[in-house]
């Protein structure tokens, strides 16, 4: 019998981290598989991974590989994953082992029920360094709670309550489904990874518990704003791929699409106000080739990211306007609790 969920763990010169990340997966028996990916680690992150797979026999497996990123290391622990469900828990993350419980719970009476949703949210925390009050992404009022939902049952989704990959369990059918591969050597791809397979989920549930937690604030961290300066070459080929994707798609539904955009604004965004602290003639024109090349690509998806809040916030005019656009990102940051 196949197990219940899948835990895919890439981890990339962890064995500082790894075990805390481990230590909230195991224990709960053969109906959760644990896939610890290494992707080509010259520390002793394999060396700690057979701990576990020798302590937790059949349960925990390692999967050594060449290099690749993040993205394939996400790409061979789908290919390798027996689950039902499959979950990615970043290697320096973890997960509450009480909501975990409850997740499970939950899969359960699902598939029991008839073969289970397609997708099951749950929220997340930010566990930023220094910070003693953390941050909670939540999504009640933008999804039903404890109960079965199509897209056409969503409502809106505020600004904060975009899917980030730390809320989402995929039926693991649905990502292969999808056609899910992400692209090497590239970080930010869990943007795709929470929005491609997408258009193959019709059912979800909404398990409102803190289920992910978020570990952010190392200053090394792919997320940490100055590394991403340093990194906008990626930052923008994710984002060139899921406009390709939302622009060559065909929802099934209209709140779907509705969703879609929602997340695209919120990406182009963030691409958006990295181009404008890089601050470089290049970056000013990257950030224009992005925005005019959406409408060329288009003219309706442009119309309406464009035009939204966001869209108008990081493409206020003139050297002041962009002093605003950075200064409310800013305001973002230390409200939200991102890096």
């Amino acid at each position: 019998m196949n197990p219940l969920l899948s835990v895919v763990i890439p981890a990339y010169q962890a064995q500082d981290c790894l075990a805390r990340a481990l230590d909230s997966v195991v224990g709960f028996g053969d109906e959760v598989e644990v896939i610890v990916v290494d992707d080509g680690s010259t520390d002793g992150t394999a060396d700690l991974a057979r701990r576990y797979v020798e302590r937790f026999a059949g349960q925990v497996h390692l999967l050594s590989k060449p290099n690749g990123g993040h993205g394939s290391a996400i790409n061979a622990g789908l290919e390798r994953a027996t689950g039902t469900y499959l979950k990615v828990v970043d290697a320096d993350d973890w997960l509450d082992r009480d909501a975990l419980a409850q997740v499970l719970a939950t899969l359960r009476a699902q598939v029991a029920d008839g073969g289970g949703v397609d997708l099951l949210v749950s929220n997340f925390v930010y566990e930023k360094v220094g910070k003693r009050r953390k941050t909670a992404v939540r999504y009640r009022g933008a999804l039903r709670r404890g109960r079965v939902s199509t897209w056409a049952q969503t409502r809106h989704f505020g600004k904060r309550q975009y899917l980030m990959m730390h809320a989402l369990t995929y039926r693991t059918d649905v990502l292969r489904r999808s056609g899910l591969r992400l692209p090497e050597h590239t970080f930010y791809v869990d943007n795709l990874y929470a929005l491609v397979p997408l258009s193959h989920v019709h059912t979800l549930y909404y398990l409102d518990v803190d289920l992910y937690r978020y570990f952010i604030g190392r200053p090394d961290q792919s997320v940490q704003e100055s590394v991403m300066l340093r990194r906008l070459d990626q930052q923008l080929r994710v984002n060139w791929l899921m406009l390709d994707h939302v622009t060559g798609t065909l929802a099934h539904d209209r709140r779907l699409r509705r969703y879609q955009l929602h997340y695209v604004e919120i990406i182009c965004a963030v691409t958006s106000i990295l181009l404008l602290r890089a601050g470089t003639a290049q970056a000013l024109a990257e950030k224009e080739a992005l925005w005019s090349q959406m409408r060329a690509q288009d003219r309706e998806l442009y119309r309406k990211v464009r035009w939204s809040g966001l869209g108008q916030m990081c493409n206020l005019p003139g050297a002041t306007g962009r002093r605003v656009s950075v200064l409310a990102y800013r305001v973002a940051q230390r409200a939200i609790g991102f890096s």
